[in-house]
């Protein structure tokens, strides 16, 4: 049973398809503004709602790998051509959208909610604009990627992370470790075939932590 969406595939689709993709990907800026909006309060409540909609989501993909009438057809109409391969008859998981529930679950489970959700938009800023800018301006490759990408990662990513930072209230010394936080989010990013795990997970997990335990050391 392969629970393993697209994210990590090698087939290659058109540069209008992943724009695409990536508008996709930047739709789910609505869950940390949900989160800022929401609060540390309702963190609990917030963690179970994206379970519950990952669960959905991927029931939901399921019925699209099986061929399921009115599901698979609606499914395949809106999302089937910024796949990067026809899904296994294995499959549960076959886009990068269940994979974001889940990780704005797991980031409000290890985090506080206003690091949850820079700690998102770094993750859909920064990987949409490495992808984007790497496709169209990547020349200097490292580990199959590119600098360029890898530094519009950064530039969009500590952007995404300043804005959220400040709309839940971030002191002077969240917007300075921001920084070498999303530095180290792009690097994670970088090797993420070498680390196995997806990115949706590895970027989140990496950038909260050097905010959580910069906070620790230095708040």
């Amino acid at each position: 049973m392969n629970f393993s969406g697209d994210s990590g595939d090698s087939g290659v689709i058109s540069y209008g398809g992943e724009v695409r993709r990536k508008l996709v990907h930047l739709s789910s800026l609505w869950m940390p503004l949900v989160m800022v909006a929401a609060g540390e309060d309702r963190r609990r409540v917030m963690c179970a709602g994206f379970a519950l909609l990952f669960v959905v989501s991927m029931a939901v993909e399921r019925m699209y790998v099986l061929n399921v009438p009115v599901i698979a057809p609606l499914y395949g109409l809106v999302f089937g051509g910024m796949l990067r391969r026809r899904p296994s008859p294995r499959q549960w998981l076959v886009s990068g959208g269940p994979h974001v529930l889940a990780a704005s679950a797991f980031s409000l489970l290890l985090f506080p909610v206003s690091v949850a959700a820079a700690a998102m938009a770094v993750m859909l800023l920064g990987d949409t604009a490495a992808a984007l800018v790497g496709r169209r301006f990547g020349r200097h490759r490292i580990n199959g990627k590119s600098w360029e990408g890898t530094a519009a990662f950064v530039v969009f990513g500590y952007a995404g992370a300043a804005l959220f930072l400040a709309l839940s209230g971030g002191g002077f010394l969240h917007y300075l470790t921001a920084l070498p936080a999303v530095m180290f989010a792009a690097a994670v990013e970088l090797f993420a075939a070498q680390l196995r795990v997806n990115d949706n997970f590895s970027i989140p997990a990496a950038f909260g932590a050097v905010m959580v335990l910069s906070t620790v050391f230095f708040g």
